[in-house]
């Protein structure tokens, strides 16, 4: 989760706490999904135990987080306790709070109901005078912003970018060259929301790229859409929601990859992506690191679910027994791995390190993605854990052809044979 959102939701868990003492009550989080899981973890640590997390999908059913199982929300009645309205609260996560609000209003349920992030400024799903008078509000913000981008590249196509992931910008830009063909696209600002997503698209060509916050970010979006404006595009195979993509994988499987390439863009699923350019910056200490016998560990991801900690040692200790130099890369205050060396280098000096130590082994995430021409052994890992709520799993959804091993951490890994 990005820092601004998780500081969001611990700012709210903190007013919830002061206003219904969350120590008293029973507490249900709505909607199994990865933040979920890291508000789970961060009550964990405020001494709060989770009780149970409320979800509609069938294949969720019964899965466990921290000894918080996954229940259909109609169950909610059954464990809140005698007095659910005094004795417990439920939590939300999603995107879709309103809705969740009223199901469980509809099913009877009266205790308190808060809202811990807002995920998106513009995406709310009410019609109350309220939301209808803040979303006027933000679109005419929103149209200022853009009427400012458009005088500044004048001629240019914009595409919005609306979403922190690197997955999802690597393979917007690894689409877009053969989409703007289509479109006989020459000049294009591409809109994203900080700088290392600026950078995956500078992986692909010198491009004129533009940094907003999030929310401003979302009010450009607003306006675009209100005003069909025809110079805009939304580049992501679910946000604003209203593509809704992502309903034809309840019927068919389909990687990320194509949906980008034949929902986003329309293009055929035979297209061929471009790929990364070779001159890339090399990481400065490049030559501290031992040539073709060093491992560089990813474990880190903001959107996916943690993989049991002793996959990691198990991997770090075996590569240290076989005499590799072991690092970890960390962003901020992430620690490195026991038994591992921190290092940090750029996002686009990150081709060069691993090509350098011989061996990348990653929690499946967008740094994987980035890797994916790398010239070294690379190693992605899955938690087992379904897509949104279809019945495809993650390895179903991610698997990397050019990664030599796509390992699900259900059982134990052997090392010593990869």
């Amino acid at each position: 989760m990005e820092k601004k959102l998780y500081d969001e939701m611990v700012e709210n868990v903190n007013k919830v706490d002061e206003e219904i003492k969350l120590s008293e009550k029973k507490i249900f989080l709505f909607g199994h999904c990865n933040a979920t899981l890291e508000l789970i973890d961060l009550l964990e640590s405020k001494g709060f135990k989770t009780t149970g997390i409320l979800d509609n999908s069938d294949v969720k059913q019964g899965q466990e987080y921290k000894e918080a199982v996954v229940i259909y929300p109609r169950q909610i009645g059954e464990i809140a306790g005698d007095d659910p309205a005094n004795d417990s609260v439920v939590l939300i996560t999603s995107r879709f709070y309103a809705a969740m609000l009223q199901q469980l209003r509809e099913l009877g349920y009266e205790g308190p109901i808060r809202k811990v992030i807002d995920y998106n400024t513009y995406a709310e799903y009410s019609l109350s005078d309220d939301t209808i008078s803040r979303m006027r509000l933000r679109e005419r913000h929103g149209a200022e912003l853009l009427q400012k981008l458009s005088e500044k590249y004048d001629g240019h196509f914009i595409v919005f970018c609306p979403f922190n992931a690197l997955g999802d910008i690597y393979f917007m830009i690894s689409y877009w060259e053969a989409f703007a063909k289509t479109r006989k696209i020459d000049d294009v600002v591409f809109c994203v929301v900080n700088n290392a997503l600026a950078d995956v698209i500078q992986m692909f060509g010198d491009y004129q790229t533009e940094v907003y916050e999030q929310k401003e970010l979302d009010a450009m979006i607003q306006s675009a859409i209100y005003t069909q404006d025809e110079n805009c595009f939304i580049a992501h195979q679910d946000r604003p929601y209203v593509v809704n993509l992502t309903k034809a994988l309840y019927i068919k499987r389909i990687p990320l990859e194509k949906i980008y390439c034949c929902g986003v863009y329309g293009l055929p699923a035979d297209t061929v992506p471009t790929k990364p350019r070779m001159d890339l910056p090399v990481y400065k200490d490049i030559e501290k690191i031992p040539e073709g016998k060093a491992v560089i560990f990813s474990p880190y991801a903001k959107s996916v679910t943690p993989i049991d900690p002793t996959v990691w040692s198990d991997a770090v200790a075996y590569y240290n027994g076989a005499g590799y130099k072991c690092y970890t890369n960390v962003i901020g205050d992430e620690k490195p791995l026991d038994g591992t060396e921190a290092i940090s280098p750029s996002l686009l000096e990150m081709r060069s390190i691993v090509e350098r130590a011989g061996t990348f082994i990653g929690i499946r995430s967008g740094m994987c993605d980035i890797l994916r021409e790398a010239k070294a052994k690379k190693v992605a890992l899955y938690p087992d854990y379904n897509y949104c709520d279809t019945r495809w799993k993650s390895i179903d959804m991610y698997h990397i052809d050019q990664f030599e091993y796509n390992l699900l951490t259900t059982e134990a890994i052997e090392w010593e044979k990869l």
